[in-house]
């Protein structure tokens, strides 16, 4: 717990930027982190390096994580081979319903704000189902990354009857505060991180005006064109359901499986199992509808089912190495001592500002939101009774910080998603969505410098 324990995840992001190479940043940070925990032995580090690799498939979450991502590519492939997607967008088109880019950034918004049971499954929904919209429209996969991160993490972290909240609210309990379920929900009020960001997507997509970065991703997008490309030669008049039925199905599976998983409770269900079986099912569905329905080759449609995981692979090797930087993160003490450092000798009303700043650079470092409010949940909310300062104000904070962080961190796992379900670069997501994390994170910390004040 040393300033070094900040270094690793500071070279690889550092190194991403500079070279645009996450995975070589990756692979770097950790080693960077072996390197200290070795006394500087470059042998025992790469050892190291190797060992954490492997081990995180020691974590059931980390393995169905990584094994989900891959068969989502699988998922896209063959509903991309069954014409769906053209059938789908022609039949929106015709209802009217994505018939202008604002009524096509509106499909991922609404749907991203509505699914709050698990941010990956939101993600995935959201993202898969929106982009040939979204290329019809001459709108940017960059763009859609940007609407599904910020509208899905937002809402999880508003509404709280997810696995979100149940955490949340396991931290709260432990500091022994009076009504925890009391203190969680009057932080949703402020939350301004999160209800700003959901303010400033849903005016870029009424609005259809972008800035920075993303407005360059738009000209680009424009001078290229639409570019829907799929190799189905089924009517087009069957060939709506080959995407329709997958997601659906998608969907409802994975609230059953929370259902079961939590004992019949949703907010306790496993997130990442519930998700993992229903991508397996979903694929065995559309896998059985064009093999017996269009009559598609079985040896066809496993190479197909192969190419599309495969066009995946990178981006599920940089979850890979996210997952190993950030347990090497845990191994130095990284939040640990950020927040030791931060928290000494600072004036009271300065606490919830504070806290925001902190949470958002431990989540930027470590790339996790959830570990993040482990960190500082136990140590902020007696910080503020001891203070007396509103418990429900620096749970606001906490939690805002950290899923700015997340948003603005390369190296964190929901924007690696994000960026897979939109089909576009991480680095172009990272870069065309920073602008707006900032914005949003900017004028939370002003408001929370005010509230600190009126304390």
């Amino acid at each position: 717990m040393t300033w070094l324990s900040i270094l690793p995840p500071l070279v690889a992001i550092a190194f991403a930027i500079w070279k645009r190479e996450v995975t070589l940043a990756l692979l770097l940070g950790i080693f960077t982190a072996a390197m200290i925990m070795s006394g500087g032995n470059p042998i025992t580090a790469f050892v190291d390096v190797t060992a954490r690799i492997v081990d995180v498939f020691s974590s059931a979450y980390n393995t169905r994580v990584l094994m989900f991502s891959l068969l989502i590519g699988a998922l896209i492939q063959l509903i991309r081979i069954s014409g769906g997607v053209t059938a789908l967008v022609d039949w929106l088109t015709m209802k009217k319903l994505t018939n202008s880019q604002r009524k096509a950034g509106l499909l991922p918004s609404l749907l991203g704000s509505s699914i709050f049971i698990d941010t990956n499954m939101s993600v995935l929904t959201a993202g898969i189902s929106s982009q040939a919209v979204f290329d019809q429209q001459k709108l940017s996969r960059e763009r859609l990354a940007y609407i599904i991160d910020s509208t899905c993490a937002p809402i999880s972290v508003l509404v709280l009857l997810n696995g979100w909240g149940a955490a949340i609210l396991g931290y709260v309990q432990e500091t022994g505060v009076a009504d925890p379920v009391a203190v969680m929900v009057s932080s949703i009020g402020y939350n301004f991180y999160a209800l700003i960001t959901l303010i400033i997507v849903y005016y870029t997509v009424l609005s259809t005006r972008v800035y920075g970065s993303l407005k360059h991703s738009e000209k680009t997008m424009q001078s290229k064109g639409p570019a829907i490309a799929e190799d189905s030669d089924l009517p087009q008049a069957t060939k709506k359901r080959y995407m329709l039925l997958p997601l659906v199905f998608m969907v409802l599976s994975i609230l059953i499986f929370m259902f079961i998983t939590g004992d019949g409770d949703l907010r306790q269900g496993s997130g990442s199992e519930s998700v993992l079986w229903s991508v397996i099912l979903s694929v065995m569905l559309v896998f059985a509808l064009l093999r017996f329905d269009a009559k598609k080759p079985t040896k066809f449609l496993m190479e197909q089912c192969f190419k599309g995981m495969g066009e995946l692979l990178p981006l599920v090797t940089l979850v890979l190495l996210a997952f190993a930087l950030s347990a090497a993160m845990g191994d130095l003490g990284t939040a640990k001592f950020v927040t030791a450092v931060v928290s000494d000798s600072v004036p009271v009303f300065l606490i919830p500002a504070l806290l925001f700043v902190i949470a958002g650079f431990v989540s930027f470092t470590t790339g996790t939101s959830w570990g993040t409010f482990g960190i500082l949940i136990p140590i902020a909310i007696p910080l503020a009774m001891g203070l007396g300062i509103s418990p429900g104000l620096v749970l606001g904070a906490v939690l805002g910080g950290s899923v700015f962080g997340d948003h603005a961190s390369p190296i964190s796992d929901t924007t690696v998603i994000a960026s897979l379900a939109a089909g576009c670069d991480l680095l172009d997501h990272v870069k065309t969505q920073l602008p707006y994390a900032l914005t949003a994170g900017g004028l939370s910390v002003v408001l929370y410098l005010i509230l600190g004040a009126l304390q």
